[in-house]
């Protein structure tokens, strides 16, 4: 979210950056608005220094026993036209809040531009793709061979895009979490956090699945909503408050359940783990001052790595351009994993800096050591990782010609010892 100053004082500058996400121009129209916001405010200022001299008028002719009858009579016709004007104001200034609320964030210089997809850019590859002397198969497959992945059970219970995993894939999905908890807290400095999954509409506005992104969410009938990634609890910490400088940055990782409706993917992903409606994921959060978002960008993106290295699955890492990133991003990378049952990448984690533009939003402050004056924290938010598609990942990439799935050597420990997933 913008402060309409800076785009009054630098229209061409907002407008050519949004134009680089292919929306319209939109400076004119906002200023205009906030014009006639900002007249209406003038009027009403007016209008309460008129009743304020026209209220001392009276008192002072009251005591004096003088008629006070036409003081009174504008005092009265001031009231009315206040109530009038504040009413404009609280109209115009929802309809400006509104506006500012649904224009996407600005893309720094470096994010390439591009429609789609297609217009992103691979930065760097990691790991060999590996080799099978048979065909590999899709985990889905996999899955229900082994006797542990039921789509079928889900459904009965929940309806299509969920899933229930039991026995040893039950086990290697907790295995899987714990290990990237672990990971994220004893060497990379982040604080865990046991978070809510219900949250309030003002956390989501914070950061920004609302008003856009409604049509996504899971609303509940007391107005909660479930969250759709641990993103929302652990940003919405600073939520309205001022932090120290000199604590900065913050880290957070947390592991939640994520509930998305995936509106608008009829058709996609119908079958597997790839994609739905409750999946678990371990998140991480960063608060910054601004001159430190970028670096802990490039940090965050590389901790995220570091997890695809250590389970020894191959990766490769794109910058997201203009048109494929996230309405809140300043600047997007995504890891996509190797499946060999796809015989691609797909998308394992994302990782952002969003700037100010959650924290304008959500009120987060941050105050210079022995300095009065405060400025807007930035926020940046990366999986760390999707612990379900990590799942599918050493499935497909560990997967066995008798159907067994090996075990990651990383992981053996957090398995009890076990190495191999047989059929149950």
């Amino acid at each position: 979210m913008f402060d309409i100053k800076a785009i009054r004082e630098n229209p061409k500058f907002f407008d050519d950056a949004w134009a680089r996400r292919g929306l319209k121009p939109l400076t004119e129209e906002l200023i205009k608005l906030d014009a006639q916001l900002r007249e209406k405010q003038t009027d009403l200022q007016d209008c309460q220094a008129r009743r304020n001299d026209a209220s001392k008028a009276i008192g002072i002719a009251k005591s004096k026993g003088e008629d006070a009858s036409s003081a009174m009579s504008e005092v009265a016709n001031l009231k009315i036209r206040m109530t009038t004007l504040e009413d404009e104001v609280r109209v115009l200034s929802d309809q400006l809040n509104a506006a500012l609320a649904g224009i996407a964030n600005i893309p720094y210089s470096e994010v390439p531009d591009g429609a789609d997809e297609e217009g992103n850019v691979e930065v760097r590859k990691w790991g060999d793709i590996p080799s099978f002397d048979f065909e590999p198969k899709q985990h889905f497959d996999l899955g229900e061979q082994l006797g542990q992945m039921d789509f079928d059970l889900a459904a009965r219970m929940s309806g299509a895009r969920f899933v229930l995993l039991r026995s040893d894939l039950a086990k290697l999905e907790r295995a899987l979490a714990a290990f990237m908890l672990d990971m994220h807290t004893t060497e990379f400095g982040y604080e865990e956090v046991s978070v809510p999954l219900l949250v309030r509409d003002q956390a989501l506005f914070g950061t920004s699945q609302l008003p856009k992104f409604e049509e996504d969410l899971f609303k509940t009938t007391s107005d909660h909503y479930l969250i759709p990634t641990g993103e929302v609890p652990l940003t919405n910490m600073v939520r309205d408050s001022i932090v120290e400088e000199e604590k900065l940055p913050i880290r957070l990782t947390c592991l939640s359940s994520c509930y998305r409706s995936e509106a608008g993917s009829a058709g996609r992903d119908t079958r597997g783990m790839i994609r739905l409606h409750q999946f678990q994921k371990v998140e991480m959060v960063s608060i910054t001052a601004p001159e430190q978002s970028s670096d802990e960008l490039e940090r965050m993106t590389s901790i995220a790595e570091e997890v695809l290295k250590r389970l020894k699955l191959p990766y490769r890492v794109v910058m997201l351009c203009t048109g494929d990133m996230g309405f809140a991003a300043h600047k997007t990378y995504d890891l996509e994993v190797w499946l060999p049952g796809q015989n691609g990448y797909r998308e394992i984690s994302s990782c952002s800096n969003t700037g100010d533009f959650q924290a304008r939003r959500m009120k987060a402050r941050c105050r210079p050591k022995n300095d009065k004056k405060t400025r807007y924290v930035h926020t940046l938010n990366g999986s760390g990782l999707a612990v379900g598609r990590t799942l599918v990942a050493v499935l497909e990439n560990y997967q066995q010609a008798d159907g067994s799935i090996k075990i990651p050597d990383v992981l053996i420990p957090y398995m009890g010892g076990q190495e191999v997933i047989f059929s149950s």
